[in-house]
C-alpha cells in the first residue's frame, strides 16, 4: 500500500524541524518529497534539496500537463506543489513520502490517498509565540509578517481535518508525539 506522511501547519509553527527530525528517525522508512515552488530560495536553502525552484511559467506549464498531485497558490504570485514524479521516486524506493505541506494542500492529499495518510497538524501555543517565531526568523518584511500571521489565524480553524494535532509548545515534546504517530501508522497494512 502506497502510504503518505503529511505535516501541515501555520508558517513558523515547526513542521520543517518536525519532518527533519522524522527523517533522522526512521532513514529507512520515511523520505522527504520536495515540494516544487515559485517563490526565491531563502539563504542556505537549495534547489532539488529543499524544494524545486522553478519559474511561474514553468509551474503553470505543469499544472495545464497535470504533473502535480496537489497545488496551491500559497502567497500571492507563489505557487506550491507536490509532483506526482516525486511522490513516485520515493515509493519506488519503497519508503514512505513525508510532505511539508500548507493547510488546503494538505487536506486535497487526505482526500485523494483517502485512507493512506497519517495528517499531523502541528500547532503553534499561540498567535503571540508563532509571531515572536517567525520575527526570529529574521525572513519576513513587516507586509508577509502580517500576511502570514493573518493566514495562521484562518489555517488553525482547520485544525481538526487532520489525524493528529501536535501543540509545538516544547519542540522536543512536539517530535517525539510526532515520532509515535508515525511509527504507529507504519505498522499499519
Amino acid at each position: 500500500m502506497q502510504k503518505l506522511i503529511l505535516l501541515t501547519a501555520p508558517s513558523g509553527a515547526g513542521k520543517s524541524t518536525i519532518a527533519k527530525h522524522l527523517m533522522a528517525k526512521f532513514p529507512g522508512k520515511l523520505a522527504f518529497s520536495i515540494s516544487a515552488a515559485t517563490r526565491l530560495p531563502r539563504k542556505l536553502e537549495k534547489d532539488g534539496v529543499d524544494y524545486y525552484f522553478i519559474s511561474e511559467e514553468s509551474f503553470k506549464d505543469k499544472i495545464a500537463n497535470n504533473e502535480f498531485a496537489e497545488w496551491e497558490m500559497v502567497y500571492e504570485g507563489n505557487y506550491y506543489g507536490t509532483l506526482n514524479l516525486e511522490l513516485q521516486r520515493i515509493w519506488n524506493l519503497n519508503k514512505v513520502p513525508v510532505l511539508d505541506i500548507d493547510v488546503k494542500g494538505a487536506i486535497k492529499m487526505q482526500e485523494i490517498f483517502e485512507g493512506k495518510v497519517l495528517s499531523l497538524f502541528i500547532q503553534p501555543p499561540s498567535i503571540e509565540a508563532l509571531k515572536n517565531r517567525l520575527e526570529n526568523r529574521g525572513t519576513e518584511t513587516p507586509k508577509t509578517l502580517q500576511q502570514r500571521l493573518t493566514k495562521a489565524e484562518f489555517e488553525l480553524t482547520f485544525s481538526n481535518s487532520f489525524s493528529c494535532v501536535i501543540v509545538n509548545d516544547r519542540l522536543e515534546d512536539a517530535c517525539k508525539t510526532a515520532e509515535q504517530k508515525v511509527e504507529e501508522f507504519l505498522k499499519t497494512e
